[in-house]
């Protein structure tokens, strides 16, 4: 079974008509997830996002930006901050699909490490409530407290664009992370109370002045949900080896990320990517972190990803092709849905 570490399959149905669109989940659903095609593909659950899109009519959306990230050079201009009043009703529409999807009996709502094994047992889809960019947060905290007892156990303090807590990375191609300032005080705030409470701090948009901010201050280990190798893709939302070197010394980990444009050495989001290509991601993951801190974070239903994976059903051959490239049963088991749940073991207690 795969245990994934970032989808935006709630983003997609709060698209398609909010929690009454939970159904077609259930039954199947035009996109990268459901349940039926999850069975197929031995997708055992993951880091379901809540995650707001800038208003309409704001220079925002990355699925309208396809084009300008086919270019050899790109630098996708980026939407502004977006208000907590604009935010927070988002977030409780998406928590409410989450919850409808639990009532359906097509997932669990995870709030341990223990809860996530129970899943694995029986067959149930897991689901990690995340948060991907923190604009429902207000400066106090509040809602962060109300929000981890309704079971948000994640957070993204951004997504590429600011918050008041902190800046992200542009989709920009080529490029590094180091762009901009770092973590606002807010967002220090942030870090201290996430590790109080046990809620993982996610690495994958921060810029890297906002990445060495998390590894100075935070005391848990760090984790990036859904990013790859700047060394082999020099995409801004890429990670250094410096940056990788930093994970391995926390004992965090990595999710590799699917979307086209952070694995193709040209930064390019088309589909055609072959398996070699994200194996070689996946090997110099596990060289520079180790076999314990390397594992899978889709972007399902967040981007496009390779034609030989399409979907979650696809999968299966993923699966085929890393055991073809010559990883062992014990190694698959790490990458797949070990080392995830080593690193929630060690974040959530």
């Amino acid at each position: 079974m795969i245990f994934d570490g970032h989808n935006d399959v709630l983003l997609k149905l709060l698209m398609d008509g909010g929690p009454d669109a939970a159904s077609g989940f259930v039954t199947g659903r035009d996109g990268h997830i459901d349940g039926p095609r999850a069975k197929i593909g031995g997708f055992g659950g993951g880091f379901f996002a809540l995650y707001v899109r800038s208003p309409a009519g704001a220079d925002a959306d990355l699925d309208d930006k396809y084009d300008e990230m086919n270019q050899p050079e790109y630098d996708v201009a980026l939407p502004g901050p977006v208000d907590q009043s604009v935010a927070l009703p988002v977030v409780m529409e998406e928590i409410a699909i989450l919850l409808r999807l639990q009532d359906l009996g097509a997932l669990k709502i995870c709030h341990t490490a223990d809860d996530l094994r129970t899943c694995f047992a029986s067959g149930e889809m897991a689901a990690i409530m995340h948060m991907e960019g923190a604009e429902a947060i207000d400066g106090d905290l509040h809602a962060l407290e109300v929000l981890y007892q309704a079971g948000l156990r994640s957070i993204g303090p951004v997504w590429s664009r600011p918050t008041i807590f902190g800046h992200g990375v542009p989709f920009k191609f080529p490029s590094d992370g180091d762009i901009g300032p770092g973590l606002t005080d807010a967002g220090l705030r942030l870090v201290k109370r996430c590790n109080e409470l046990g809620v993982m701090i996610d690495l994958s948009h921060l810029n890297e002045a906002g990445f060495w901010d998390v590894a100075k201050h935070s005391d848990a280990p760090l984790v990036a949900t859904h990013s790859n190798v700047h060394a082999i893709c020099p995409h801004a939302r890429n990670l250094t080896d410096k940056q990788l070197a930093a994970i391995a010394e926390s004992d965090g980990m990595v999710g590799l990320n699917y979307a086209t444009a952070f694995l193709r050495e040209d930064g390019q989001m088309k589909p055609d990517v072959p398996f070699d290509t994200v194996l070689r991601h996946l090997d110099h993951l596990i060289e520079k972190l180790g076999e314990d801190r390397v594992g899978l974070g889709s972007d399902f239903d967040g981007a496009m990803v390779p034609d030989g994976i399409g979907d979650v059903a696809g999968l299966t051959n993923l699966r085929a092709a890393m055991m073809v490239h010559g990883y062992d049963n014990a190694l698959m088991k790490k990458l797949c849905h070990e080392n995830w749940l080593r690193v929630l073991d060690r974040t959530w207690t």
